[in-house]
């Protein structure tokens, strides 16, 4: 590789020093100069602070502080907070059960997690989480935020909690293991539509949905509901596996973009898979709580116009976090925010998120009654037969909606 500025060959028999350009120099200079002023302050900080603070605990905290001041996604991993990650992504943590984003104000709820102790004790998607245990959650940095609402299975936490209305309480809860399966609920409504859920892009997200509709082919389904209700996302490499087993071979899934916000550093495309389901009709849910990988599913099946979207508008968190590992450390990392997601028709995503072909407005108590129908549904025998008798009222209005269309659209297509 030649460096820009560096002449690496002479003309003559002797070789002159490298020369530098005049504006490269000046930027290296000041470039030390920062750096320089960065070694004195974590020096004086050693040297002179109240009490004796390690070194390196010094220099963990510059680096959090230095990517916290990037945006709210951007953070430092060390050791323990990276394990943590890495175990999440494998599909199962120890905490209250909430998948959340950070804001101005606190920790916004993007979507509790089924049967976890944050569903039960009825955190809904967009409420704003205070503070955790009387530790304010305003300015705190992502990983801090986990770290504060993760522990121990048994171990208990006091949550204080804004209600979209403004009300505030508190919410005692006891932590649990939350396990989290990514394709839940697959069964055939009726009138040969198929139906599935899948509640996060984690590791296996793509093996078990081929095996999901494996089933469902079994059943002879003409239709498809793909419900990405509340999916907070996950990992990008699981959300192209999934929606490239409904795309045409090479079709587009997203593209990455960076500073310029015009040409893609990277392109995802629909590649060569075992399983192709790239002709059954499709219909998608989704809500608010649909956010980052879900994003990029609904975004590009949309674009593609090779499904229908129900529902409501998503969350509109999308940008690209990279976990890069430190060379020189390698039990740290840093998660940098290194772009945006695109659609495949040039719509970006984050900040506006994915608006459906049809919106089905639904109220939060009336979400509530669903989400517990839906649990209840995919958990057989979970409730008393009164309890059943309740939620079999419960009218799924979303749902009900995405049947009518692939209905109609199968008459149609049949007259």
């Amino acid at each position: 590789m030649v460096a820009v500025g560096v002449t690496l060959g002479c003309a003559s028999t002797r070789c002159d020093a490298p020369q530098v350009d005049a504006p490269q120099a000046d930027a290296d200079v000041a470039a030390y100069d920062d750096l320089a002023v960065l070694t004195e302050a974590l020096l004086l900080v050693q040297r002179h602070y109240v009490e004796e603070v390690p070194l390196q605990e010094i220099v963990y905290g510059a680096i959090d502080g230095m990517l916290l001041g990037l945006d709210p996604n951007s953070s430092f991993l060390p050791p323990k907070p990276l394990a943590v990650l890495e175990e999440e992504t494998r599909g199962s943590f120890g905490g209250i059960g909430v998948s959340v984003g950070l804001e101005k104000d606190g920790v916004k709820v993007i979507a509790p997690i089924e049967d976890s102790p944050a569903f039960k004790a009825g955190i809904h998607a967009g409420d704003t989480i205070r503070a955790v245990d009387g530790k304010k959650m305003s300015g705190v940095s992502m990983d801090d935020a986990v770290k504060a609402m993760r522990g121990e299975k048994g171990s208990e936490v006091k949550v204080t909690v804004e209600r979209a209305n403004g009300e505030t309480v508190d919410v005692a809860l006891v932590r649990d293991d939350i396990k989290l399966a990514s394709v839940k609920g697959v069964r055939e409504l009726g009138d040969g539509i198929g139906y599935l859920r899948i509640t996060q892009f984690s590791e296996h997200a793509g093996e078990d949905f081929a095996q999901a509709m494996a089933r469902l082919e079994q059943a002879k389904v003409k239709g498809l509901i793909l419900d990405l209700r509340d999916n907070p996302g996950g990992l990008l490499e699981s959300a192209v596996a999934v929606t490239e087993q409904v795309l045409e071979r090479g079709a587009e899934i997203v593209s990455v973009r960076g500073r310029d916000g015009e040409k893609p550093q990277q392109r995802f495309d629909a590649g060569p898979c075992k399983n192709r389901f790239a002709q059954i009709p499709l219909a998608v849910l989704v809500n608010g709580g649909s956010a980052s990988a879900a994003e990029i599913v609904a975004g590009a099946l949309k674009a593609h116009k090779r499904a229908v979207l129900v529902g409501e508008t998503t969350y509109g968190k999308a940008s690209v976090q990279n976990v890069i590992k430190l060379a020189l450390r390698p039990e740290c990392a840093v998660r940098l925010t290194t772009g945006y997601y695109y659609t495949p028709d040039g719509a970006m995503i984050h900040g506006k998120g994915i608006v459906p072909d049809v919106e089905v407005p639904v109220s939060k108590s009336a979400w509530r009654q669903t989400q517990m129908r839906r649990l209840f549904e995919e958990m057989p025998g979970a409730a008393s037969s009164g309890m059943t008798n309740m939620v079999n009222e419960v009218r799924d209005m979303q749902l009900e909606r995405a049947q009518e269309l692939l209905k109609s659209a199968r008459i149609l297509n049949n007259g």
